[in-house]
């Protein structure tokens, strides 16, 4: 039977935090981003991460200039708001990753 409830099909991968450190660290153009609100960011984020808040104006028009050369690895508090960012910068051409399960997912 045919579902037309069926979600779309995803352009980019859900990873499990050992999975996405090992292929950021292993990714010659990789930049690590970090989708949470600014607030959340100062509390504690990955080393290294650049935040961009999904949530804000400013991501739709932060798209426009960014490096679609380079493959992106997307996380938040616990992977929802990463997912959509992903979905997002997959429908404009980016090459994104998901950190499923948010920032605590990441190897300590």
């Amino acid at each position: 039977m045919f579902n037309i409830f069926k979600s779309a099909p995803k352009n980019y991968e859900d990873l499990d935090g050992t999975t996405f450190r090992t292929k950021y660290q292993n990714s010659p153009k990789a930049e690590l981003l970090d989708v949470r609100t600014a607030g959340e960011f100062a509390s504690g984020s990955i080393k290294g991460a650049k935040n961009l808040d999904v949530t804000s104006a400013q991501f739709q028009q932060a798209l426009k200039t960014m490096d679609k050369d380079k493959e992106y690895f997307v996380f938040c508090r616990s992977g929802n708001r990463s997912g959509s960012a992903c979905d997002m910068m997959s429908k404009e051409g980016f090459k994104a990753h998901n950190l499923a399960g948010g920032v605590g997912a990441w190897p300590r």
